[in-house]
């Protein structure tokens, strides 16, 4: 099916035809409850994981005597570095989205995208070249942009391309791989393609009761920094705590996967594919670093380490969690794994006709 809004039209207007997203006029749609289950709980979940590293951190200054272990060392060393490596980025993205809600009008984005989701698509995808930012940056960004107007499958293409195709990647994927151009073009046209790829897949079969997206809207009158200001606290919370999250597992995974275990898939051609998709997975290595993670993975083959490269900006454990967090469960249970089974796919085919 193609992307539809749920039926909230005001003045009884119907969607143009090609376009079952964006509005004629500007704030018709989305309207102010739009894809918001109606519930009381808000931000428990930030707050209870706020609680659990806070009581962390407070049993380790009592009891540092006692964990002193290499694998307790590995694991909060690990997961602190995931938490100050993404904030930035996170903090970034936050602020770059309240700032779209706040200061750019929805009439903006309809006339530099193309109205038809299908044209807006392949759009969104080549735009992500042009904005650096991590995965954890192009989450609140995309949220945005789908509440100013934008149709959603043209935001998460964008949520996909941005971390994958961005300026810093492509560059730091050349100093990584210095001498193997063909390994930085591959990157990039697997991980444009799959991007692209699932945006089209979105606009036929995606709907947008699926999304749930944060409520806060702006209210007419009110002032623009007060609206960038408490629509950057709101996201913060809800994209900060999931973050949390991500960084929790991944931290616990690092510690808990034997390397013996990928030495010893290292030389069977597919299976090595997909254990590195896998360990992109797991790992959740911000998009510009992780070019020097798959270079050090010397055992495994060009395809293999391009599928690490590929799958992980697109899907790792702290990117579902956020998407998560400002989407909800129902869109990430469907997302996630159409991005990993197109993911693989370009990378199994760009791989192979590049590499």
């Amino acid at each position: 099916m193609s992307e539809r809004t749920t039926p909230h039209h005001t003045h009884g207007s119907e969607p143009p035809p090609g376009d079952p997203f964006v509005p004629e006029r500007e704030g018709e749609l989305p309207p102010d409850d739009w894809g918001r289950r109606r519930s009381g709980r808000r931000t428990g979940t930030v707050w209870l994981f706020a609680a659990l590293i806070t009581a962390m951190a407070v049993t380790h200054a009592w009891f540092s005597d006692q964990f002193t272990g290499p694998a307790f060392l590995t694991w909060a060393t690990i997961f602190t570095a995931i938490c100050f490596q993404a904030l930035p980025f996170l903090v970034f993205g936050v602020a770059l989205s309240a700032a779209l809600t706040a200061f750019v009008p929805a009439s903006a984005y309809q006339r530099f995208i193309p109205r038809k989701a299908s044209r807006a698509v392949p759009v969104a995808g080549l735009s992500g070249a042009l904005l650096p930012g991590c995965e954890c940056a192009s989450v609140p960004i995309a949220g945005s942009l789908i509440r100013r107007g934008v149709a959603p499958a043209a935001a998460l293409t964008f949520l996909l391309a941005a971390p994958s195709i961005n300026p810093i990647v492509m560059i730091a994927t050349a100093v990584a791989f210095a001498g193997q151009p063909e390994m930085v073009l591959a990157r990039f046209v697997a991980s444009l393609l799959a991007a692209v790829v699932i945006g089209w897949i979105w606009v036929r079969f995606g709907r947008t009761e699926w999304l749930r997206l944060p409520s806060r809207q702006p209210v007419p009158g009110e002032s623009k920094w007060r609206v960038f200001r408490e629509s950057m606290v709101h996201d913060m919370m809800h994209a900060g705590g999931y973050l949390v999250v991500g960084g929790l597992a991944a931290a616990t995974i690092n510690v808990m996967v034997p390397r013996e275990w990928l030495l010893t898939v290292a030389g069977m051609p597919i299976v090595s594919v997909l254990v590195l998709a896998l360990l992109a997975i797991l790992l959740s290595i911000c998009s510009e670093a992780d070019a020097f993670v798959a270079l050090s993975l010397t055992d495994f083959s060009p395809t293999a380490k391009l599928a690490f490269m590929v799958v992980g900006p697109v899907v790792d454990l702290k990117l579902i969690a956020m998407q998560a967090g400002v989407f909800g469960w129902r869109f990430t249970v469907r997302f996630v794994p159409l991005c990993l089974v197109v993911a693989l796919a370009a990378t199994f085919l760009i791989g192979g006709l590049l590499l």
